[in-house]
């Protein structure tokens, strides 16, 4: 190669490096100020990943509202598990989890020993049913509040009992024994049921009592309401207690129960809502209503709780949960009529959002 042509190349060879340092300079300075920009303005673009567990009732509703606010938000990701609520207040008070639930709400022995602080936020709200499986029944099968106490004592054996062919003169019941289920891991469904039974039995309350887990005195026992859905399904003569979304979504039949009015009510989104009006939410939104008041209120209704903490360390963690509390309560509530959830009333939403304060970062 001609010496006179070294001169040239090197020119050229300053010159394209210095195109890529003011190249390579422009992207840092571009990419520190875009950083700069969002920390000025409170927002972050980093990924935030929250895991919660606890109730099954609510689940249904849950996944449906985390998929569809994580859709719309791709920063965040929400893995919820229903492991029952024993499991999730349990977690909480470990400090395991970044939000639970729970469908009774916390005591305060639980909430003290929570060292975060704990806020309770009513999300929605729903029933226990009564579910069976009866030949040539399919529906209308009525249980008066003396029956259906005694089926779970294990004082009716039989589903052609005397007493349940009073009650439904125009179905032929068959002779068989009753497959009576019930959960054994510890239940917010199971506390709902017995607080019920215990406010309508005194021989209920006397030999059971209530609470997330108790000593059955008839029964099988069956672990979450999947698997007890399933094996009412699955088996002529069984019945059993579940949330009123896995009879749907199991397409389960369920008895008309006698309220305290004395009407059989089926569970429905009117009969629950006139249940829960029978006794307003307080401020500290912790509420128990074991045998509703109304001519037309279904039985055995709840709320359902979200447990989150009022301290958090990270403080995009804090900021998510707010936001997708505020979300699940304004945009998500179309979601749940859909799938049988009981939205909040207004006034209830207002409360949410004033407890929803409490929690800092």
């Amino acid at each position: 190669m001609p010496n006179a042509l070294f001169p040239i190349l090197i020119m050229l060879r300053r010159f394209f490096l210095n195109k890529f340092f003011i190249l390579f300079t422009t992207v840092i300075l571009v990419t520190v100020g875009c950083q700069s920009q969002s920390q000025n303005t409170g927002e972050t673009s980093e990924s935030v990943y929250l895991t919660g567990a606890g109730a099954t009732f609510p689940q249904f509703l849950y996944q449906k509202w985390f998929q569809e606010y994580t859709q719309e938000n791709p920063n965040v990701q929400l893995n919820y598990q229903g492991t029952g609520s024993a499991a999730g207040i349990q977690q909480i008070v470990a400090e395991t989890i970044d939000f639970g639930a729970s469908d009774v709400a916390m005591t305060d022995e639980e909430i003290k020993q929570v060292s975060k602080g704990v806020v309770l936020l009513p999300m929605t709200a729903g029933s226990v049913v009564i579910a069976y499986n009866l030949p040539d029944v399919e529906s209308g099968l009525k249980l008066s509040r003396e029956v259906y106490s005694d089926i779970f004592l294990g004082k009716i054996t039989r589903l052609n009992d005397s007493k349940i062919r009073a009650l439904n003169p125009d179905f032929k019941l068959p002779n068989l024994p009753i497959l009576l289920v019930h959960r054994s891991d510890g239940s917010g469904t199971t506390a709902v049921f017995t607080k019920h039974l215990s406010a309508i039995s005194s021989e209920w309350e006397n030999k059971v009592g209530s609470g997330l887990n108790v000593q059955w005195v008839a029964g099988v026992a069956i672990k979450s309401s999947s698997g007890v859905s399933a094996q009412i399904q699955q088996q002529p003569g069984t019945i059993g207690y579940l949330e009123s979304t896995y009879a749907r979504e199991s397409n389960l039949s369920t008895a008309a129960l006698q309220n305290k009015a004395g009407n059989y009510i089926q569970s429905d989104i009117k009969t629950v809502t006139e249940a829960l009006r029978s006794k307003p939410l307080p401020d500290d939104l912790r509420v128990f209503i074991p045998d509703p008041q109304g001519d037309n209120s279904y039985p055995i209704v709840t709320y359902s709780w979200l447990l989150v903490y009022k301290n958090y360390e990270d403080s995009n963690k804090a900021k998510v949960i707010k936001d997708v509390v505020k979300w699940c309560l304004s945009e998500g509530e179309k979601f749940a009529e859909e799938l049988g959830y009981i939205p909040l009333p207004e006034d209830a939403v207002k409360k949410v959002e004033v407890a929803l304060e409490e929690v800092k970062s």
